[in-house]
């Protein structure tokens, strides 16, 4: 193995772990608020990415610019979804039928993407897509900065308003303590309809990332599902930094695992992890001290 491989697989490790991040985000937002766990989150994510393809191909414009639509669009989505489904959901089964509900808003997207758009595979056709810079050997993909980029802008702006704002106090009051919230006068049926929203942005963002370099089709939400519930459990369910730091190692550890095994047996990382997780510390590696940190 030469030197310049290895740095262009640490460095697709951590560009591909900036986008894991993102696109965990809003599972931990998720469970951390409602202790949902939106199986349906990775649709969305495809659907973001059919979005920006759409807006491609009918425009002709630049598929980040989609973002100005979308962002906006599935913020009120997931409000609309949590105030008229998830919130109609009992307590006491909450996590487990929340599985069931999102599970079958998943098929329901899915099966709308192959009625609108059929099971064809699709791909931007960007003008940078074979672009790339060297960097001491390493060849790094133009897309690939370009979409952490957009993760990292992305994951500062959600650190900044939920540490930082208001709304984000009140948000990490009603994940950490939802009780006590109510009783300091923060409405958490409003924080919680808001914060499904925030989730389901970034999965806007996290899709029109994921479609600047990836085929597309209407199944592949169940790619990437079992990934990133790996991460978000690894990383400590709740802990959106712990999420963070989680996607940055299994990113890293599935791009070096690569070069021995391949793509597919490399994704087998976050399976292992997940398991290691469940045996050993099931609150997460990263989660605990640093999530009631933050």
């Amino acid at each position: 193995m030469s030197g310049s491989l290895l740095l262009q697989s640490l460095i697709l490790g951590v560009l591909l772990g900036g986008l894991y991040a993102l696109l965990a985000a809003g599972l931990t937002l998720y469970f951390g608020i409602m202790r949902v766990v939106m199986i349906a989150h990775s649709a969305f994510l495809i659907l973001a990415a059919y979005l920006a393809w759409w807006f491609n191909r009918e425009t002709g414009l630049d598929p980040l610019i989609s973002l100005v639509v979308t962002v906006p669009l599935f913020f009120v989505t997931g409000v609309v979804m949590q105030r008229l489904l998830v919130s109609r959901l009992k307590p006491l089964t909450l996590t487990m039928m929340s599985v069931l509900l999102t599970f079958a808003v998943a098929l329901i997207i899915e099966g709308a993407l192959g009625f609108f758009f059929s099971g064809t595979q699709r791909r931007i056709p960007l003008p940078y897509a074979s672009a790339s810079l060297d960097f001491f050997g390493a060849q790094v993909p133009v897309v690939k900065l370009i979409a952490f980029g957009l993760a990292a802008v992305a994951l500062a702006g959600l650190f900044v308003l939920l540490k930082y704002t208001r709304f984000g106090q009140a948000l990490r009051a009603t994940i950490q303590h939802p009780e006590a919230a109510r009783l300091v006068g923060i409405n958490t049926d409003r924080v919680a309809g808001y914060g499904f929203g925030l989730g389901l942005a970034t999965a806007a963002i996290g899709g029109t990332a994921l479609s600047l370099d990836a085929t597309i089709y209407p199944s592949l939400h169940w790619h990437w599902i079992g990934p990133l519930m790996a991460i978000i459990v690894v990383g400590g369910l709740g802990s959106i930094p712990g999420a963070a730091i989680a996607a940055l190692v299994l990113g890293v550890a599935q791009s070096l695992l690569q070069l021995p095994l391949g793509p597919t047996w490399a994704q087998t990382i976050f399976y292992v992890a997940l398991f290691a997780t469940l045996m050993f510390r099931p609150q997460g590696f990263f989660g605990g001290r640093l999530a009631q940190r933050f």
